[in-house]
């Protein structure tokens, strides 16, 4: 039987010509894996940066893909750690204009929506499963206010609301690559390591239905 796990990587924005997200996910495009007698197969889909039109183009995926997992990968400059996120909170509150030149300041992403939607993915074993492989990778507790945590929660929302049949959802935070920081003093990863790392998060999801104990937290 052939299961699926959709990718979603997001396009260049704020003046960058490169997005590791979409770069990683596209790597992974077409991959598959065995898993209990099944076949996985690792679709990428590029998502705009746009905080509306974001949502409706992952609805879209999830309607033609028809997912078992669905992870959404987006950039976090300045994280030295791959990081999969806990929480999606239902707030826009854009520090800069998104790629359709909409800045949205203290709005609900879903008007009368719940304040949060917790992660469905097994984020404390991607992390360690990550470790294992030598991958620097934490969890994160906030996902920003950005469109990152837009998607997020629209895909949470989405997953409550119209396809509580898919098995987890969630998103995974990643640093820049080199090639971004020649010109910043910050932290990156290979985009080699990226994608493995993602890897190895869409196989822990397809493969453990509950997260495992592991102390994540921060005093901060």
């Amino acid at each position: 039987m052939r299961k699926f796990v959709l990718l979603t990587g997001f396009e260049p924005f704020a003046g960058d010509t490169v997005n590791p997200s979409l770069e990683a996910t596209r790597c992974l495009q077409g991959k598959t894996f065995e898993l209990n007698g099944d076949e996985v197969v690792l679709q990428a889909v590029a998502i705009p940066t746009e905080f509306h039109r974001s949502i409706e183009i992952l609805q879209q995926a999830i309607e033609d893909i028809h997912p078992e997992i669905v992870i959404c990968v987006g950039q976090a400059g300045g994280r030295m750690h791959m990081t999969p996120e806990k929480i999606a909170i239902n707030l826009d509150d854009a520090r800069i204009p998104d790629n359709a030149g909409q800045q949205p300041i203290d709005r609900p992403i879903v008007e009368n929506g719940p304040t949060a939607y917790w992660s469905s993915l097994p984020v404390k074993a991607m992390v360690q499963a990550m470790r294992d492989a030598g991958i620097p990778s934490s969890v994160s507790y906030s996902a920003g206010t950005y469109v990152c945590n837009h998607l997020f929660y629209g895909l949470m929302h989405l997953l409550a609301t119209q396809y509580p049949h898919i098995r987890g959802g969630g998103f995974v935070h990643i640093p820049f690559l080199p090639e971004q920081t020649v010109q910043r003093s910050e932290p990156s990863m290979s985009l080699e390591m990226i994608v493995q790392g993602l890897e190895i998060c869409a196989r822990t999801a397809m493969a453990e239905k509950k997260d495992i104990f592991l102390v994540t937290g921060t005093e901060q």
